[in-house]
C-alpha cells in the first residue's frame, strides 16, 4: 500500500498543475487562504455552539433530560454525515468554489431559524439542517486549498487557516457567557450567537463568488480554456507570465482507469477504507472531550459560569496547536506526526479525567485541545493528498461523512456513561479510540505528500 511506488511524476500531471505548483505562495493565494479562514470561522462557531449548549442545557433554569440533550448534541454530526458526501459529489461536478459558497449560505439560512426555534425539540431539528452544511465545508475547503497551494508550502498554510477558523471555538462560548444574563431585546445568548453566525456565513459565502475555481479540477474535469484562464490569475498574481509550449496542455480528463471503482481503483478504496477507519475513531477523542467536558465541569461540582470560562479558555487550544504545528507540519512524514499527536491527547485525557483543580483542569484542556487541532488538521491534509482531483472531494467529504455519524453516536454514547461510570470511564473510552487509531495508521497507513504535488 506504500506510496512510493504509485505517484505519477511530472510527466503524468496535465500542464496546468506543474505550472500551478511552480509557483511561489503570492498574494491571490493568501485572499483565498483568509476567506477560507474566515468561513472555517463561521463554520466552528457553529461546531463551537454545541460545546456551550451542553453545559447551558445541563443545568437549571435550562436543565433537559440526558436523552434530550444527546440528541441536541448529536443532530448536528447527523446532518453532516449526509451533508457532506452530497456536496463533495456536488464539488468534483460543478466546482469547489460553488460548493464552499453554498455550504456557508446553507448554514447562514439553517442557523437563523435555529434562532428562533420554540423548544429544545424545534432546536434539534433545525440544528441537523445546520449540520448539512457543517459537515461538508472542512473536506471541501481542504480540497480547493489541495488543489491550488504550492506543495512546499501545502501544510503549512492550510494549518494557518485552521488556527484562524479555530478561534470561533472560544469566541462563541466568551459571546454566550457574555450575552447570557444580559439577554439584549429579551434573546438569549445563544440565540444571538446563532444569529451572528449566520450574517458571518452568508457574507463569507457570496465572498466566494470572487475566487478563482480551482485551475486543476477545471483541467481534471477537461475543461481547459476556464482552467488557462484561472491559473493565469495565479501566475499574474505572481508577476509571472504562462510558457507557450503549456498553454493549450490542460483540456484532458483524469484517465477512466484512474476511477474510484474500477480494477485500478482499488489503491483508492483501501485508501478511503483506511481513512473511514481514522475517521470514524477521531471524534470518540477530537468531539467527545471538547462536547462533554462542559458537563464533565458540572458533574465536578463547578458552576455553569465557572464551567463556561474554564471550556472557552480550554478552546483557545486549537489556535495556538495549529498555529504551531503550522512551523513543523511539512517537515514531519504524516503518518509520524498523526501517531505522535494521538498518544499525547490520550495523556492529556486521562489527566484531565485525574484533575479536580482549575489550574490543572485548564493545563489538561488546553493541552488536549492544542494536540486534538493538530491531529485534525494533519488527518484532513492526509486525507487530501490520498486521492486525485477528480475524486478529491467527494471520496475526501465522504471519508468525513463517517467521522460525522461517529461524531453523532459520541453524545448518544458518552454522554450516559460520563452520567453512570464518571470522567475516568469517559476518558478511557477516548484513550482507547487514540491507540486504536495508532495502531492503523502505523501498520496500514502509506505515506503522505509533505512538500510534494498532489496527485
Amino acid at each position: 500500500m506504500g506510496a512510493t511506488t504509485d505517484r505519477p511524476g511530472a510527466a503524468g500531471r496535465s500542464g496546468i498543475a506543474v505550472r500551478l505548483d511552480a509557483l511561489p505562495v503570492t498574494r491571490l493565494h493568501w485572499v483565498i487562504v483568509i476567506l477560507c479562514a474566515l468561513g472555517l470561522l463561521f463554520d466552528v462557531v457553529e461546531a463551537g455552539l454545541s460545546n456551550a449548549l451542553s453545559a447551558v442545557f445541563s443545568a437549571p433554569p435550562h436543565r433537559v433530560p440526558p436523552f434530550e440533550l444527546s440528541l441536541l448534541l448529536a443532530s448536528v454530526f447527523a446532518g453532516g454525515a449526509v451533508g457532506a458526501p452530497l456536496l463533495g459529489w456536488f464539488a468534483d461536478r460543478h466546482g469547489r468554489r460553488i460548493a464552499l459558497g453554498s455550504a456557508l449560505l446553507v448554514l447562514a439560512l439553517a442557523s437563523m431559524l435555529a434562532a428562533t426555534s420554540a423548544d429544545i425539540a424545534w432546536l434539534t431539528f433545525f440544528r441537523v439542517l445546520s449540520g448539512l452544511a457543517l459537515g461538508a465545508y472542512p473536506p471541501l475547503m481542504v480540497a480547493y486549498l489541495s488543489d491550488v497551494l504550492p506543495p512546499a508550502q501545502r501544510g503549512k498554510m492550510i494549518l494557518i487557516c485552521g488556527a484562524i477558523g479555530f478561534l470561533g471555538a472560544p469566541a462563541v462560548v466568551f459571546l454566550i457567557r457574555a450575552l447570557t444574563p444580559l439577554q439584549p431585546f429579551g434573546f438569549e445568548g445563544w440565540r444571538w450567537a446563532l444569529v451572528i453566525g449566520a450574517i458571518g456565513s452568508a457574507i463569507v459565502g457570496l465572498l466566494f463568488g470572487w475566487l478563482p475555481e480551482s485551475p486543476r479540477w477545471l483541467a481534471a474535469a477537461g475543461r481547459g480554456g476556464e482552467a488557462e484562464s484561472a491559473c493565469r490569475q495565479f501566475e499574474q498574481s505572481a508577476g509571472a507570465s504562462a510558457p507557450p509550449t503549456t498553454r493549450a496542455a490542460p483540456s484532458v480528463r483524469e484517465p477512466q482507469n484512474e476511477s474510484f471503482w474500477s480494477l485500478a481503483g482499488r489503491r483508492y478504496r483501501l485508501r478511503a477504507a483506511l481513512l473511514a477507519a481514522m475517521y470514524f475513531l477521531s471524534p470518540w477523542a477530537t468531539i467527545g472531550f471538547p462536547l462533554l467536558s462542559g458537563a464533565v465541569l458540572i458533574e465536578k461540582g463547578f458552576r455553569v459560569s465557572d464551567s463556561l470560562l474554564y471550556v472557552g479558555i480550554a478552546m483557545f487550544g486549537p489556535s495556538i496547536g495549529v498555529l504551531v504545528g503550522s512551523l513543523v507540519i511539512d517537515r514531519v512524514e504524516r503518518r509520524t506526526a498523526l501517531a505522535l499527536s494521538a498518544g499525547a491527547m490520550a495523556l492529556f485525557a486521562l489527566a484531565f479525567a485525574a484533575s479536580d483543580t482549575p489550574v490543572l483542569l485548564m493545563a489538561a484542556g488546553i493541552g488536549f485541545n492544542l494536540i486534538a487541532a493538530i491531529y485534525a488538521a494533519a488527518l484532513s491534509i492526509y486525507d487530501a493528498e490520498q486521492f486525485p482531483t477528480a475524486m478529491r472531494a467527494s471520496v475526501g467529504s465522504t471519508t468525513w461523512a463517517v467521522n460525522r455519524v461517529a461524531s453523532a453516536l459520541v453524545p448518544l454514547a458518552l454522554l450516559p456513561l460520563l452520567k453512570a461510570a464518571g470522567a475516568l470511564a469517559l476518558c478511557g473510552v477516548i484513550a482507547a479510540a487514540l491507540l486504536a487509531s495508532i495502531l492503523l495508521i502505523v501498520t496500514f497507513g502509506p505515506r503522505g505528500l509533505a512538500r510534494r504535488p498532489v496527485d
